[in-house]
């Protein structure tokens, strides 16, 4: 007898969707535990209590966390991808070569030669070197 017949699509489905509520809640849990570590206004015991209280009785533990902190949990992503982007946006600009690229270096050369700082065979230099 195939083993399709013995467990029927309804079945199926609700193990699917338990399974699904059962990682969404993995998540959350992680999620709660990450943002208590990270956080910056409580000191080591008030960060133990609360993770005895959400690992001791997970439900209330984690739903009282999300109640009380959900605003400063969404702040404190806020400034963590605020930071990061910074981070990225520094990091691009200091590989870009900061005064744009070759265009900025040829349009610096040029003013340099507009006001006869260099004369045209140095201009040239500079050019062909921001261009290689």
């Amino acid at each position: 007898m195939p083993i399709g017949a013995e467990y029927p699509l309804l079945n199926i489905i609700w193990t699917m969707f338990v399974f699904f509520l059962f990682v969404f809640w993995l998540m959350i849990v992680f999620k709660v535990i990450i943002d208590i570590f990270r956080r910056k206004d409580c000191g080591g015991g008030t960060k133990t209590l609360w993770l005895i209280f959400v690992i001791f009785l997970p439900f209330l533990g984690v739903f009282l966390y999300l109640i009380t902190q959900g605003q400063h949990m969404a702040e404190r992503d806020a400034e963590q991808m605020m930071a990061q982007k910074q981070e990225l946006d520094e990091y691009v600009r200091g590989v870009a070569g900061g005064a744009g690229g070759a265009a900025g270096e040829i349009a610096q050369a040029n003013k340099l030669l507009a006001d006869g700082a260099i004369t045209q065979e140095e201009f040239d230099k500079i050019k062909a070197k921001a261009l290689a």
